[in-house]
């Protein structure tokens, strides 16, 4: 009888490429995991791994078997989800990550809505880049991952999720209160803060590539950036002090800042879309369906209060 745990380890391997990478990924040791895919070998009765260096890689038997773990995983998570579908009350746990901006403003109010309607149901949170969570939603360690993509960049698709968008946002020109491009209300050039010192977001990252593409390709500049982080509170707050400008999602509202000033580019809309992500398949768990219906409630809430900004 083959360990359903142990394939899933086999699974993570044969993506992840390293034992310390699976072990990393799911908090383990990696002798801890290298023993269990030792077990794993005995139970399947014929070699799995071969010694490459200090590494190892996946025979071909292994390569089948991984085939037949992602069916069987698959089947039983739609048992589980069967099974929670006969209690009398949502309940169980759902790991959600998220990009900071959404984490804020579009999940914490979700989950508000949520603890009110369904007491019972247990969710956990961690904050997380895309480019992290996306492939651990994928292998199972998450349940729905918040994430955003950039017209320029769109994701590459991946058969085993769904996306849903929730919400088209624009990206402003954040200004301090007293810089002379905010004394007017209209729409801001970009050319015109080609001697600024810039914030941007993390490399590599798509937030990142957002602002120095839009300053190349529409300001004709390469950007002063001084300052990164993914931290977009941060960067309100430097640009708040007069340490900067930068490029912030609407979902931010950036105008809770009174020392900054919010200014539309003049040049091209800049946006991005936030989206849900699940295991496809998933959405028969009754607690999935609660979350991303929290969440389209709250994105819906959100669209109908944004207002034209100058």
């Amino acid at each position: 009888m083959l360990d359903l745990r142990r394939l899933r380890l086999l699974r993570e391997l044969a993506h992840r490429g390293t034992i310390n990478a699976v072990a990393s990924a799911l908090d383990y040791s990696p002798s801890a995991v290298s023993q269990q895919l030792a077990l794993l070998e005995k139970e399947a009765g014929v070699k799995l791994l071969e010694r490459v260096g200090r590494n190892v890689r996946l025979t071909t038997a292994a390569q089948i078997l991984v085939g037949h773990a992602d069916a069987l995983l698959a089947r039983v998570e739609e048992a589980e989800a069967d099974l929670e579908a006969t209690a009398d009350q949502i309940t169980g746990t759902v790991r959600v990550a998220a990009i900071q901006s959404a984490g804020l403003f579009l999940l914490a109010p979700a989950l508000k809505r949520l603890s009110r309607e369904h007491p019972a149901l247990r969710v956990e949170v961690t904050d997380a880049e895309p480019e992290l969570s996306m492939p651990t939603l994928a292998l199972g360690g998450l349940d729905v991952v918040l994430g955003d993509e950039y017209p320029f960049h769109p994701r590459p698709p991946d058969e085993r999720l769904t996306l849903e968008p929730l919400l088209e946002e624009r990206f402003r020109i954040l200004l301090p209160a007293d810089h002379p491009q905010a004394a007017h209300g209209g729409p801001v050039p970009l050319r015109s803060l080609a001697h600024d010192a810039w914030a941007a977001g993390k490399e590599p990252g798509y937030y990142s590539e957002l602002t120095i593409r839009a300053c190349r390709a529409l300001g004709g500049f390469e950007p002063d950036i001084r300052h990164r982080s993914n931290d977009l509170l941060m960067l309100l707050t430097l640009v708040a002090n007069g340490q900067c400008v930068t490029l912030l999602p609407d979902l931010v509202q950036p105008d809770r800042e009174p020392s900054v000033v919010a200014r539309v580019v003049a040049e091209d809309p800049l946006t991005r879309t936030v989206y849900g992500a699940i295991r496809r398949g998933s959405e028969r768990r009754p607690a999935i369906r609660a979350v991303l219906a929290a969440l389209r409630e709250t994105a819906a809430g959100l669209r109908s209060a944004a207002t034209p900004g100058p």
